[in-house]
């Protein structure tokens, strides 16, 4: 016996990802609804490679009465409003967006390094899904934070495209074809052109000069791993289409060498060391898509300060980001919990 699933927001890039994690992983389904937006209703959608297609159904008048559970990635302002109504039809949301992630009263969830968290989720029966770039940062850093304990945390993204959407991977397309055939490149989607360029702002400006994409590392990573830890994020866009990537400087309380963090991080749920000191030794984006692993390479010891590593960490982004991640939480829950199949 399975769970009757309900994917809303089947129709982006995520949601469609989620339909090929669940099959992928042969989720226990005894009902799956691919849910979206009016403008999609009717539309046959793929679940994953399984040679079957499902009809979308409108979100507006959909009914969660009896469903188990929903993984929304449809954006904050559908969370809002549709995850409190499937809660309340007795329907556990996993939600991808960032609209419940600080709500003390639901579980954020990484399933390698807080799973006991989710043992919350009765509160409001939502659990949320992390930033894409937190979620990956979390799993590297908490086997390290287990063994020496991190007080500091120093990272820069290199965020791809794909994490503003269809239109951002769109508009990326569009701006190299229009620099090689001489045309004009406006930007749209993003700030200032992303092909050929990077741009060091992600979401929309806080008072205090960060981004709120970097604010949402910062309290993110301490809502998972330990809210003492101190966090300095810098979110930068980058043109490549999937894969996440950041440079990461640590400072321990306790004494680690780079030898010993690679041995940890070589036998650490999620990860996969890739760290060779020579030429391609290493993991970059493009190797790292379509896969759910957590890469890292380049572990060195920092000598600027006491007990610092430094390190490169690698992931994709809608899938460990983002699908893989909601579908674990999925797979956590009925594991603690739902118990079904």
């Amino acid at each position: 016996m399975g769970y009757r699933v309900v994917v809303v927001g089947a129709t982006g890039n995520v949601g469609r990802e989620m339909l090929n994690v669940l099959a992928e992983r042969e989720f226990p389904i005894e009902e799956l609804a691919a849910v979206a937006s009016s403008r999609s209703t009717g539309d046959e959608i793929d679940f994953g490679e399984t040679g079957r297609t499902l009809k979308v159904r409108n979100i507006e008048h959909f009914d969660f009465t009896g469903w188990d559970i929903a993984l929304f990635s449809a954006g904050s302002e559908v969370s809002k409003t549709y995850a409190p109504k499937a809660a309340a039809a007795g329907c556990v949301v996993i939600d991808n967006s960032s609209f419940y992630r600080m709500d003390p009263d639901v579980p954020l969830i990484v399933p390698e390094v807080n799973p006991e968290a989710i043992d919350g989720y009765k509160a409001k029966m939502i659990i949320a899904n992390p930033n894409c770039s937190t979620a990956q940062m979390v799993v590297a850093l908490k086997p390290l934070h287990d063994k020496a304990k991190i007080k500091r945390v120093v990272v820069s993204t290199y965020q791809s495209v794909s994490g503003a959407g269809k239109q951002g991977m769109d508009e990326l397309f569009e701006q190299s074809r229009n620099i090689f055939v001489g045309q004009a490149n406006e930007p749209v989607k993003f700030t200032k052109q992303i092909a050929f360029n990077v741009i060091p702002h992600i979401d929309s400006f806080l008072d205090d000069g960060s981004t709120k994409e970097e604010w949402k590392m910062v309290v993110e990573t301490k809502k998972i791993l330990d809210p003492k830890i101190k966090v300095n994020a810098t979110c930068v866009r980058v043109p490549v289409f999937v894969g996440h990537s950041e440079s990461i400087n640590l400072e321990f309380e306790d004494e680690i060498s780079a030898e010993e963090a690679q041995d940890i991080l070589r036998e650490a749920p999620g990860v996969m060391l890739i760290d060779k000191r020579e030429d391609g030794g290493y993991v970059t984006p493009v190797e790292c898509v379509g896969d759910g692993a957590t890469f890292v390479s380049r572990v060195r010891e920092d000598p600027t300060v006491d007990n610092g590593l430094a390190l490169w960490c690698v992931s994709d982004n809608l899938r460990k980001g983002a699908a893989l991640n909601a579908v674990q939480i999925a797979e956590l829950l009925g594991r603690r919990h739902l118990q079904k199949g």
